[in-house]
């Protein structure tokens, strides 16, 4: 059990208890589980309307100079160099064996790169960038910062009201703008699988800018349990449960976010914490695959629950599993041996003594509805 006197406080957390929200302890921080809709109806909102999340306890941390593109590069396959301002892109922090230290977002702006990275991992982060960073480069973490997440296929139209021309950018632009007379830092990205923005804005103003939005007619608030509910829907991988320090971006089904520049024959190729591992993965194969699956009953399955093939031989493991409200049936991820991670493929948990079928199912379980 964690200390309540002890716990992290967002600059919003006197909003969510005024909206009547459950709080409970993530990352060591006091953040809203959900409010008094719940977690289904909020999952629902956020599909059909727009919904405001505060995931103010992730960590921003701003890296600097000259070569700061290259600097970066040399830490995470991705192709940052080539990046231009105003845009961003999904990455990894990579180990020497090629595990993941962190997924992250890496924002170009005209004085340095705005990388977004989870809660748990930040301090890490950030040592691990300043190590490694080369005279003339600097990192520093934003810590009179806030992050809100507005979410949903209305989300534009909440924006617009108080940023025109936030409102007008493309799915992974990124760039400062005023959002009601405040100066943030605003893209377009999310979590949910549906259009949104992320919204970078001074701690002491993000409870004036969270009432701003939230008087919109098509805004609500969210908190941590549809944003799990909404990840899952759109196949997306949370930290400590389908990333970690152990698994691979191959591994991951994340090989999409190693741009070919970096990979064998490209420009830039190389260079990078594990690269050795993560190319002949990609070469010959990894030792296990992501998958989603669905299980054959209306019992979810969490994660830690063993997969077995149908000979009962443990064949890998699910990560992530619960009810999914938009398709209203349970739904999984996990990893299975290459043999067993065709779409199709029968397998089977084992909860509370019952046998499930689990079929594994391509990914995302909801399209995405991102603006492109």
């Amino acid at each position: 059990m964690s200390d309540p006197s002890t716990e992290l406080r967002t600059p919003l957390h006197a909003l969510h208890l005024e909206l009547g929200a459950r709080m409970v302890a993530f990352a060591g921080y006091s953040l809203p589980v959900s409010y008094t809709a719940g977690i289904v109806q909020e999952h629902n909102h956020t599909r059909e309307r727009a919904s405001l999340f505060d995931v103010s306890h992730m960590g921003q941390i701003l890296v600097t100079g000259p070569d700061a593109a290259a600097a970066l590069e040399a830490l995470m396959p991705a192709d940052l160099v080539d990046l231009p301002p105003g845009r961003q892109r999904y990455a990894m922090l990579t180990n020497d064996a090629g595990g993941v230290l962190d997924d992250l977002m890496a924002a170009r702006l005209d004085d340095g790169f705005l990388l977004v990275v989870n809660a748990a991992r930040k301090a890490g982060d950030l040592a691990h960038i300043e190590s490694r960073l080369p005279a003339g480069c600097s990192a520093r973490m934003l810590t009179e910062r806030a992050l809100l997440a507005l979410q949903g296929p209305k989300a534009a139209d909440v924006l617009a009201a108080l940023a025109p021309d936030a409102a007008a950018l493309e799915f992974m632009g990124v760039r400062r703008v005023e959002v009601a007379g405040v100066d943030c830092v605003v893209s377009r990205s999310g979590y949910t699988g549906e259009d949104g923005f992320e919204i970078a804005a001074p701690a002491s103003d993000a409870e004036a800018i969270a009432r701003r939005l939230l008087a919109h007619p098509e805004a609500a608030p969210a908190g941590l349990g549809a944003r799990d509910t909404l990840r899952l829907e759109a196949g997306y991988c949370l930290y400590g449960n389908e990333l970690d320090e152990a698994t691979t971006p191959v591994e991951a089904d994340l090989a999409w976010t190693i741009a070919r520049v970096r990979r064998p024959g490209g420009r830039r190729a190389g260079g990078y914490p594990g690269a050795e591992t993560i190319e002949r993965q990609l070469r010959d194969g990894p030792p296990r695959r992501r998958v989603g699956l669905s299980p054959e009953s209306r019992v979810p399955v969490r994660a830690g629950a063993e997969l077995t093939d149908a000979d009962g031989r443990p064949v890998g493991r699910v990560t992530s599993g619960g009810f999914a409200p938009t398709l209203k049936r349970p739904v999984a991820m996990g990893y299975v041996d290459p043999d067993h991670a065709a779409p199709g493929a029968v397998l089977a948990a084992t909860v509370r003594g019952q046998r499930i079928a689990m079929r594994v199912t391509p990914l995302p379980f909801v399209p995405h509805r991102n603006r492109v």
